[in-house]
């Protein structure tokens, strides 16, 4: 029986076929073993993240950075300042999303604001 026929019978491409008795005359029956990596090393060591997670939980300095709430896009500014990493805004979402911060945010409050009065202004639910 040629390998074509053979893959038919396992349902398979003749080409994976191939790689498998490859695998197995080169290792025996442990070759047929999938042998998945982690991926990639992480670019930013877990000391760089918990300082980054510190910088997205303070928030930016208003005189300092010229933002009064993080964006993506000024976090990988910071980050390629910081840490010397460049990294695609949408990463820096995911990087985020990983670090345990959603994408929403609470609405940034002017400078002059006065408690008093949005406390006044705000409205009461009635008591039941």
């Amino acid at each position: 029986m040629d390998r074509g026929e053979a893959a038919k019978i396992g349902g398979m491409d003749r080409q994976t076929l191939r790689d498998w008795v490859h695998r197995f005359n080169a290792k025996g029956p442990h070759g047929l073993i999938d042998n998945w990596t982690n991926g990639p090393t992480p670019r930013l060591s877990p000391e760089q993240l918990d300082e980054l997670a510190k910088i997205a939980e303070t928030g930016p300095d208003r005189k300092v950075d010229g933002v009064v709430r993080w964006r993506r896009i000024d976090l990988k500014g910071v980050i390629a300042e910081r840490f010397g990493v460049d990294y695609h805004p949408r990463y820096v979402g995911k990087l985020l999303k990983k670090l345990g911060f959603s994408h929403t945010s609470a609405r940034p409050r002017h400078p002059a604001q006065d408690e008093r009065i949005v406390a006044a202004f705000k409205k009461t639910s009635r008591a039941r």
